[in-house]
């Protein structure tokens, strides 16, 4: 039995939650496909799939059967391409997620470049003012602007953004202009939430205190 061939039929039953799903997706005969997972378990002595209202699921054994599985496919899969050359060229997917505007005056000419540079790989841009969740929402790089909410990802000081307070002409005439930060206490302010983790305006000097 070729246990390779096997995974798969498996993983894709898995996934498609029908034997006759996967035998579709697979092109392989369902005969086939069912044998060879019922060959499977016996070979292994445990019942990897049970039906249910749901359709197929694994069960506990199938579960931990099937982590295994994804993961000696993927390295398969990677050692033949690394044999074929096919990853001398970068390709694939980059998600890359950042503020709005910063990514629109900055992130978004420089992806330009990028696939200029590399055909082969395909970026989504994410633009948001939320902190969008690296792990949950697959986000491979995301630039974020501020202090660093505490984390156990990598991150990388690439540059400074200076952020300046601005007031319309209507205002400065009415309230007057503002000499010190502490002036702002008793004036109307806006500000942008989810662009920063610091919601506290903080002022500096030129010589940076």
């Amino acid at each position: 039995m070729d246990r390779l061939d096997a995974m798969r039929m498996l993983v894709a039953s898995a996934e498609a939650g029908s034997l006759s799903a996967a035998s579709r997706r697979l092109g392989v005969p369902l005969p086939t496909l069912s044998r060879r997972i019922a060959d499977l378990e016996a070979r292994l002595g445990a019942r990897l799939l049970v039906r249910s209202s749901r359709g197929l699921v694994p069960t506990e054994a199938g579960a931990a059967y099937l982590v295994a599985a994804r993961r000696i496919l993927d390295d398969v899969e990677d050692a033949e391409r690394a044999a074929a050359g096919e990853w001398r060229v970068p390709r694939g997917e980059l998600v890359v997620t950042s503020p709005v505007v910063f990514g629109r005056l900055h992130v978004l000419p420089v992806t330009v470049a990028f696939l200029a540079a590399y055909p082969e790989i395909d970026v989504r841009l994410v633009l948001s003012d939320r902190n969008v969740g690296i792990v949950d929402e697959h986000i491979d790089v995301a630039l974020r602007i501020g202090p660093l909410r505490d984390s156990a990802l990598r991150a990388i000081h690439v540059g400074d953004v200076r952020r300046i307070a601005v007031a319309s002409p209507d205002v400065l005439e009415r309230d007057g202009v503002p000499l010190v930060p502490s002036d702002l206490a008793s004036r109307p302010c806006i500000g942008f939430e989810g662009i920063s983790a610091d919601r506290e305006w903080v002022f500096s000097t030129p010589d940076g205190e």
